[in-house]
Parts: structure tokens; C-alpha cells; sequence
């Protein structure tokens, strides 16, 4: 199939489809004579590998290493789960960051009249508490 069907199928976007082939995520893909790219079925499993993993937040070096050990039958569970942990680890720190973030902006907001009146403790608070430069 070509890229288009390919991208249909897998719920990848051609765009991505190319990035990730020029990243060495997808193995070499066959070209028609018109030199057009041909996806096998093992090619869109590996597609939807991908995508699934890039939906749970993985980074694309974490899917390459993913990607090796799915393709490694004596591959030891222990690795998959140690790479997926990882994972969670730094989603529990992005989400403690967020959620701090989420807290300040709050308060921020609270504190703001939203009114006629030009001062605002939001602006302020990104300002540093400086004035703005002429």
C-alpha cells in the first residue's frame, strides 16, 4: 500500500510516516518502479507500535528502545518494565510540575480584579515586579 493508505490505516500522518523512517524507527521500505514507498502489514504493525507508544507519552528514543527489544525474542521482561517505569516516574514529576503551575496561576488569577483598572498582579508576576521598559 502507499503512504496515503498506509497513514489511513495506522492513524499516522504521512508527514510522520517519513519522519520516522528518516529516524530509523521503520525498517527500509520498498519502492514501486515509479519509486513510490510500498507498507507491508509488518510495516504498519510497527506504525501502529509507534503510535500507541507516542499516545502513552513515550519519546522517540524511548521507542527505539522499545522497538529493539520488541523485535528481540530473548529479550528480559525485566528491561521492558524498567524503560516503562522510568516512564511513569518522569510523567508523576511533569505532572507534580503542572499541577504546581496550575496552583500559582490560580492564585494569580484570584488575585486579579479583571476590571477597567490597569494593574494586574498577573502581569506583575510574570514581569518579576519590575516595571515595563520604555
Amino acid at each position: 500500500m502507499n503512504i496515503g493508505q498506509a497513514a489511513q490505516a495506522t492513524g499516522v500522518t504521512p508527514k510522520m510516516i517519513r519522519h520516522y523512517e528518516s529516524l530509523g524507527l521503520l525498517p527500509a521500505v520498498a519502492r514501486s518502479d515509479a519509486g513510490y514507498r510500498r507498507y507491508d502489514e509488518r510495516t504498519l504493525h510497527t506504525l501502529r507500535f509507534i503510535r500507541r507508544a507516542r499516545d502513552l507519552g513515550f519519546s522517540l528514543d524511548e521507542i527505539a528502545q522499545l522497538l529493539g527489544l520488541w523485535a528481540d525474542p530473548a529479550r528480559a521482561s525485566a528491561e521492558v518494565r524498567a524503560l516503562a517505569q522510568r516512564h511513569v516516574a518522569d510523567l508523576d514529576e511533569r505532572i507534580a510540575r503542572m499541577q504546581a503551575m496550575r496552583r500559582s496561576l490560580q492564585q494569580l488569577v484570584q488575585c486579579c480584579h479583571g476590571d477597567d483598572r490597569p494593574d494586574c498582579p498577573i502581569l506583575d508576576d510574570l514581569a518579576g515586579g519590575q516595571p515595563p521598559s520604555a
